[in-house]
């Protein structure tokens, strides 16, 4: 398939996909009129990439999940060093998450000095 239909049917642009394919995360045939040609699974390639940018993976933390699919395995997450990416993930996640709760907690402790009784725990 072409480009315009892997873009299509893989919701993405066909910038992103030489994007992609700049990265290596991808790989285009050349037909002998030098259109890149792309193969039924790479729908798949770029489905998964495309999910997991969109919680907030890298580029570069999608290749073992990319490199799990070409192997023939039936999830990108399967492979031992996808499962090592999802953890360093979730170990980030929890750092971004403490963060937030302390800052949250600092936050709150400002308002209730400058406005005893404005605060109200639970309070949005």
């Amino acid at each position: 398939m072409r480009i315009g239909e892997l873009a299509a049917r893989a919701g993405v642009s066909t910038r992103s996909l030489r994007y992609y394919e700049q990265h290596g995360l991808l790989t285009a045939r050349r037909g002998p009129n030098g259109y890149r040609e792309y193969a039924e699974e790479d729908v798949r390639l770029v489905s998964e990439i495309r999910a997991l940018l969109a919680v907030g993976f890298t580029l570069e933390d999608t290749r073992p999940f990319v490199d799990c699919l070409r192997a023939g395995h039936s999830s990108g997450g399967v492979c031992r060093e996808s499962v090592l990416v999802y953890r360093r993930k979730l170990a980030e996640i929890d750092d971004e998450i403490r963060v937030l709760l302390a800052r949250r907690a600092e936050v709150a402790a400002q308002l209730a000095e400058s406005c005893p009784g404005c605060f109200v725990r639970g309070e949005k």
